[in-house]
């Protein structure tokens, strides 16, 4: 299937063409024919799926075709997209600028962290499109200097990030300001708690719904590895790996923001270029250290979660864990960066005793295997009891299966070498493979990732 197929106007079909997009990934089949008929549309899409251009293509073609309404006063917007941060916001914002190439469609992106000089300069100006987050909008709607009565679409980006942060009071604040009739509403989500589906029924017309991949999956080039360790080995454990080859673009996740800070100090102090990015930041030293990774002036960056919406990279190598996310469906959106269109990619997950249930969490959502292995010389000194449901069997390097304790105990460590296990999504028949490969929980090959193609 071709961008011609889907009904996209020429001065679209250009711009594509030009920064070397040819085929459409599924979301996109999917969605852009929906969306261009004017249906709302209730979409499942993870990161990295070319969500952006699954809305933004339909959203700029309706601004570049359809006539705008004349009245007097000041220009309102037409068209509003929320995002959950800064980064994501500043990303969609650059992408569609660059699908809309050849199209003259004025527009902001406001969010906080910054003054609020050029924003209110440019909404004086008048848009066409505002990209906000929803924070930094209520504040323009108090001040009066954002006339939101004029909107015709609506696109809620990551909607379940943003209830996880806490936006539904400021969501339903901007919905009551936005028109009820004649409103073309679109709202992409990774996954759809009972909370997002009550909002789509608050604010949305029948919605169609589509949803590109089984929700909670992953690309199938991730290779998924754990390494067992004591808490307080984790960050000696994290420069072993990160100096084994010290080239490599690494993306760290930590749980807090104090917590990124010391960490990216101490690989920092190690003689490996390092930043961290988090919500204590200034939208500058954000961009700047995300600019700098990018460019591969920094070798390795560590987040937060919240932080690292927005962080697009095609062919970042490696993410590692040094804490496991709270939420299981969290691990999805971290290592949806890597792996990427079509690309191999490695997510490495540091685990301490401490958060052995995380990890069965996350190992019964994805619903596939993990290769467990101790890394020589940071074995945990007591070896990790993982509970009954993961991991398996123990596994010598040699493929002979290590002791069971009396009683048909499970898990222990091997001796010597790299012990390979596999942390198992439910009690499934076990056949030992060597060499860190991985078999899909069920037997059977999942979808494969996403293609290099139209995805921003």
């Amino acid at each position: 299937m071709s961008f011609e197929s889907l009904g996209l106007a020429p001065f679209l079909l250009r711009a594509l063409s030009e920064q070397g997009y040819e085929n459409p990934t599924p979301i996109q089949q999917q969605a852009i024919p929906l969306a261009l008929a004017g249906h709302d549309l209730l979409a499942g899409a993870q990161t990295g799926t070319g969500k952006t251009a699954a809305f933004g293509l339909p959203l700029l073609q309706h601004l570049g075709t359809a006539p705008q309404s004349v009245g007097q006063g000041p220009r309102k917007p037409r068209a509003l997209i929320l995002t959950p941060t800064r980064e994501l916001a500043t990303q969609v914002h650059d992408s569609l600028r660059g699908y809309g190439k050849h199209l003259r469609i004025p527009s902001a992106v406001i969010y906080g962290g910054v003054g609020m000089g050029n924003q209110l300069d440019a909404l004086r100006r008048g848009v066409d499109l505002v990209i906000a987050c929803p924070g930094r909008l209520i504040d323009h709607i108090e001040r009066r200097s954002v006339d939101l009565s004029g909107i015709e679409i609506l696109v809620l980006d990551e909607a379940d990030r943003m209830l996880d942060m806490g936006f539904l009071p400021s969501i339903n604040r901007i919905l009551a300001k936005l028109p009820k009739q004649n409103r073309q509403t679109l709202l992409f989500s990774a996954t759809f708690p009972e909370s997002i589906k009550t909002l789509a029924m608050e604010f949305m017309r029948n919605p169609r719904e589509v949803q590109v991949t089984p929700q909670n999956t992953v690309a199938e080039k991730i290779a998924h590895r754990v390494h067992p360790v004591d808490g307080g080995r984790k960050r000696e454990l994290l420069l072993h790996l990160l100096a084994q080859d010290s080239r490599v673009q690494t993306l760290v996740f930590a749980r807090t923001k104090h917590g990124s800070d010391k960490l990216a100090g101490f690989i920092e102090k190690s003689g490996i270029q390092t930043a961290a990015i988090h919500g204590n930041k200034s939208q500058g030293q954000r961009m700047r250290a995300l600019s700098d990774f990018k460019a591969g002036k920094v070798k390795v960056l560590v987040a937060t979660d919240i932080a690292a919406r927005g962080i697009d990279i095609d062919q970042l190598p490696r993410v590692i864990n040094f804490d496991l996310p709270m939420v299981a469906e969290d691990y999805v959106h971290r290592i949806g960066r890597t792996g990427r269109n079509g690309s191999t990619g490695e997510a490495i997950s540091l685990v301490a005793q401490d958060e052995a249930k995380l990890l069965r969490a996350i190992v019964r959502m994805l619903d596939r295997d993990m290769d467990i292995r101790d890394v020589p010389g940071f074995e945990p000194q007591v070896p990790i009891r993982w509970g009954n449901s993961a991991p398996g069997k123990a596994e010598q390097p040699g493929g002979d299966r290590a002791p069971r304790k009396p009683g048909g105990g499970r898990g222990r460590r091997p001796h010597g070498g790299e012990g390979q296990r596999h942390a198992h999504a439910g009690p499934k028949s076990h056949t030992g493979q060597r060499d860190g490969a991985r078999k899909p929980a069920d037997g059977r090959g999942r979808g494969g990732g996403p293609r290099r193609d139209a995805q921003r």
